[in-house]
């Protein structure tokens, strides 16, 4: 019965038709154009960015949408087996969480969307410093 119900949703989604994958294209490149954008404004103001997060999600995004060395400084994440190392492709250097609060960054890209409130909330003193979070998905805002 829940293969149903799943196979069910999906088709409310419209997977089945080339709509649905052309209208998440266009979001992709939209999101792509205002983030980049945003990020180049940033580091034209000679702001410092970080990243939350060394997910496979993070690594496909950052890789597709060139955004690397030129405009992040590096990447943290609570996993200890991604720390001391550098993320594919864009070889950023992978730090410990803490890494925010040594550094105090202006601002962090929070590419691990999907745990906003509890990093946000993890990370309530950087906040408090003046620190600033850019949560790209499901829509660009900067908290």
């Amino acid at each position: 019965m829940r293969v149903k119900d799943l196979l069910d949703e999906e088709a409310r989604w419209g997977v089945h038709e080339f709509s649905f994958y052309q209208n998440f294209g266009e979001k992709v490149e939209k999101l792509r154009r205002e983030l980049v954008a945003l990020l180049v404004d940033i580091k034209s103001k000679g702001k410092r960015i970080a990243v939350y997060g060394a997910s496979a999600k993070s690594t496909t995004l950052l890789n597709y949408y060139g955004i690397g060395v030129d405009i992040l400084d590096y990447v943290v994440d609570r996993s200890t087996v991604k720390q001391r190392h550098y993320t594919p492709g864009t070889h950023l250097p992978i730090y410990a969480p803490g890494k925010l609060l040594e550094t105090q960054p202006d601002y962090v890209l929070l590419l691990t969307w999907n745990f906003a409130d509890e990093i946000l909330a993890q990370q309530a003193e950087y906040r408090r410093r003046g620190g600033k979070f850019i949560i790209p998905i499901p829509e660009l805002k900067t908290v």
